[in-house]
């Protein structure tokens, strides 16, 4: 049988048998794809490359079952995500999003190119002195963007019971917008909802679907960790309604910015 030829981002890499690795791979030609790659547990082995986070050029050879890697060339690791805790978790959230919104055979427009336009992000925050909560809201970020090209969008225009627009009453302090996980964004404290937001949270909120995150004049970062926090608990109560599984590395992320009780008490 014919070799072809695919493009994309390793998303998980695990053992398969004694001395080959089994490739999850995220491509715009083919969705999510699982690939044997014999002997890259070997040592010098040519295929050793096949390693997570890393864009890979293959030549694979079968279309039933499970298909192999004869020839692989790296086209970039980015393996400077794991420099940092929060940085990495970020990148590994950003994989299983993948896997989680991709089917195989049934690739989604535009989802490799943005995934891995983020991922170039965490890297740049990884190799700099960058506030890790840079690492947090790019994070939250990516969320939003591959969740809208994979049609699971956050609902962030209306009221998901009333049909108004979610309009953020600035200086209005007491003003709640509640998440109702199964259905969006609602008006009010509403009984059940997952997450509160504020009218200035739901304002930044509005403003990730936008390609750049959102700062101040002097280039800062708008909102604080706290903030940026209740926004990723937006992200995965809404994955954890409408996805076929969680995200499980945005909980590593989040106690990458949990003080432990122990270290808050040495500090007071």
């Amino acid at each position: 049988m014919a070799d072809r030829r695919i493009e994309g981002l390793a998303l998980k890499v695990g053992p398969l048998g004694e001395h080959d690795r089994l490739l999850t791979l995220l491509s715009d030609q083919v969705g999510v794809i699982r690939l044997a790659v014999p002997g890259a547990r070997k040592p010098k082995s040519s295929l050793a490359g096949a390693v997570p986070l890393t864009q890979l050029e293959l030549q694979v050879v079968g279309r039933r079952g499970l298909p192999r890697v004869r020839q692989l060339r790296v086209q970039h690791n980015f393996g400077a995500v794991g420099q940092r805790l929060e940085t990495l978790a970020g990148a590994q959230a950003l994989a299983e999003l993948c896997m989680a919104l991709v089917e195989d055979d049934d690739p989604i427009g535009g989802l490799l190119e943005a995934v891995v336009i983020h991922l170039e992000r965490l890297e740049a925050i990884s190799r700099s002195e960058a506030d890790p909560s840079l690492a947090l809201a790019s994070t939250v970020q990516a969320c939003v963007h591959l969740l809208a090209l994979g049609g699971y969008g956050l609902p962030l225009q209306s009221c998901c019971r009333t049909g108004e627009p979610l309009i953020p009453p600035i200086g209005q302090w007491d003003w709640r917008c509640s998440l109702l996980a199964d259905e969006g964004l609602a008006i009010g404290s509403q009984p059940g909802a997952a997450v509160q937001l504020n009218p200035s949270e739901l304002a930044l909120l509005q403003r990730l679907p936008r390609a750049e995150l959102p700062r101040r004049k002097d280039g800062e970062l708008m909102g604080p960790t706290p903030v940026w926090l209740r926004l990723m608990a937006v992200v995965e109560c809404w994955i954890r309604s409408h996805l076929p599984r969680p995200v499980r590395s945005l909980g590593m992320l989040r106690e990458a910015f949990v003080i432990p009780a122990t270290d808050a008490a040495k500090r007071s």
